[in-house]
């Protein structure tokens, strides 16, 4: 129903149009662009749900930009994103539909999956995560004891931390200031123990979040954990009314000892990097309540509307994948760097680093047939002032080209305007030094009228100059409130998706998570018994003796 339509003649000859843009563009400086068209900054704008997204400092003039957006239109992009709003089996290789949207939009038209309409589903979900959140904030639901609780802990892996981490990281002043939030990923003893030891377990909600409920490293914490209060509590009968389950199968949860009042469901057409807004966003609902989660949803809601409606040369999402289709695909970059200039969203690049690179790391297209062009690039990055005291000076001078997008808050709560100004400065300086650059020449001008020798600034020209052209985007949230953290966290969503579509993937599967699962099930069982020596190659086998007889 969804076959690839990048192999048409058409898209193919759009690939073909931007290839040759890029080759009449490659030697030109982006400052250039600007010269030559006074109004691109302007045009290469716009803002939507509190956010302005400046892309003008990319490496396309209006021409190219044209055929990316007739790309965008010929790859079928209108037909598979309201093909998701609605509700069809986009994920074809599960046979599963895509409906992460219908989250946040509980009282929207019916939309029918398998002849159950999903709507009445998650409003009826929505609404017990409310009460049981607001239970705990206000302490009717209470601990073993009869007190209140005061430490939450996630216990979950991937879209199951990511997510909520994120979120109440980024809404930090709007989270009840009673309650402490943990976050347990990895197995790791020194994790593990690090978390238990800032807990008081009378006081101590425990939240397992796992989509099938065998997830091994969250059952392994979750295990551990129970131990530790049953040690506290009196038992593990007492440690279970501390603990909750947040997945998809349900009845397994139950199985395992957890009161049906004490799980919550998602289900299958969630996937885990698009699970914080279902009942895996309990753990954000419990921290900043009904009404502020009620807005986080309204602001992504706000982004689905904007990139269902739009047309694609003013649709924020449709844009944002456009940069990135020009960068990675056509010139070839494979990379793209996220420096934030907030501190509260010290984790939303590892979150956006698992919803792009999950999503989109592929090596063939929906039919099955090798992609011919590379498709997701790899993420990474993090906050940008401490990015400039180490990997911005591979960005600035290293062999390797490097995009950049910035994000920068523009207001926050109880803020110092002069520690802004500093903030800010940084963030648009290194937006200006990664485009405009500067020549040997110029630096040699500017020792010379510092008095440096010529024979100095000589030696020293080439080490201290910057080749700039060096494309980037600016988006700048006017407030982090959970309205605009919404916004974002969907129009990065939707970025992925517009991009998967233009490459021909399949974003919602993770095949390539399995294999590691599967052997990492094998090692387990021979670590705990004598290894075989048989089944792996010479390596690992030497690797797995060596492990085991150091955990005897």
């Amino acid at each position: 129903m969804f076959e690839n339509q990048l192999h048409s003649e058409t898209s193919h000859r759009l690939w073909q149009a931007l290839e040759a843009h890029y080759q009449r563009l490659k030697s030109t400086p982006i400052s250039q662009l600007f010269s030559a068209n006074p109004g691109r900054a302007e045009q290469h704008s716009l803002e939507i749900a509190g956010l302005f997204l400046d892309y003008s400092k990319q490496s396309f003039d209006e021409s190219a930009f044209k055929s990316l957006l007739e790309l965008a239109q010929a790859s079928g992009l209108a037909h598979r994103r309201d093909a998701m709003f609605h509700g069809k089996p986009i994920n074809s290789t599960e046979q599963r539909t895509v409906l992460h949207t219908a989250l946040r939009s509980p009282d929207g038209p019916e939309c029918i999956v398998d002849g159950v309409n999903v709507r009445a589903l998650v409003k009826n979900e929505l609404e017990r995560i409310k009460v049981f959140a607001n239970g705990v904030r206000h302490g009717t639901i209470k601990a073993n004891d009869g007190g209140t609780f005061t430490d939450i802990i996630n216990i979950g892996i991937g879209g199951s931390e990511l997510g909520p981490k994120m979120a109440i990281e980024a809404l930090g002043p709007y989270v009840q200031h009673d309650l402490h939030f943990h976050f347990l990923s990895n197995p790791d003893s020194q994790a593990l123990n690090g978390v238990l030891s800032q807990i008081d377990p009378e006081r101590t909600l425990v939240l397992v979040s796992s989509k099938t409920f065998t997830t091994q490293d969250t059952l392994a914490n979750y295990l551990i954990v129970r131990q530790h209060l049953a040690e506290h509590l009196g038992g593990v009968e007492a440690a279970m009314r501390h603990c909750v389950a947040l997945t998809a199968a349900p009845q397994t949860a139950i199985q395992q000892g957890f009161a049906p009042e004490c799980v919550f469901e998602f289900w299958d057409w969630v996937g885990g990097r698009y699970s914080m807004w279902s009942a895996i966003g309990l753990p954000i609902l419990i921290a900043i309540g009904s009404k502020h989660f009620d807005d986080f949803l309204a602001g992504a809601r706000e982004m689905d509307n904007h990139f269902l409606t739009a047309p694609f040369k003013d649709n924020m999402p449709v844009l944002l994948a456009l940069t990135g289709i020009w960068n990675h695909s056509i010139a070839g970059d494979r990379s793209v760097m996220l420096a934030a200039y907030d501190s509260r969203l010290h984790s939303f690049m590892p979150y956006v680093q698992q919803l792009d690179m999950e999503s989109n790391g592929k090596q063939v297209d929906q039919s099955g047939a090798p992609l011919t062009r590379p498709s997701g690039p790899i993420v990474w990055g993090g906050l940008g002032i401490n990015g400039q005291h180490a990997y911005f000076q591979l960005v600035h001078q290293g062999t390797q080209r490097v995009p950049v997008e910035f994000i920068g808050v523009l207001h926050a709560p109880d803020q110092n305007l002069e520690h802004q100004r500093i903030v800010f400065s940084n963030m648009l300086a290194q937006a200006e030094a990664l485009m405009v650059g500067r020549s040997a020449a110029q630096i040699k001008t500017l020792m010379l009228a510092n008095g440096f020798s010529e024979e100095r600034a000589e030696a020293l020209a080439n080490h201290r100059s910057f080749a700039g052209n060096i494309p980037s985007l600016t988006l700048l949230v006017d407030e982090l409130t959970p309205f605009k953290l919404g916004a974002l966290a969907a129009l990065y969503e939707h970025k992925v998706f517009v991009q998967g579509v233009i490459w021909g993937v399949n974003s919602f599967d993770q095949w390539g998570v399995e294999l590691g699962k599967t052997l990492g099930r094998t090692i387990y069982d021979e670590l705990r018994s004598e290894p075989h020596q048989k089944g792996h190659d010479p390596s690992t086998q030497a690797l797995i003796a060596r492990v085991f007889n150091a955990l005897r």
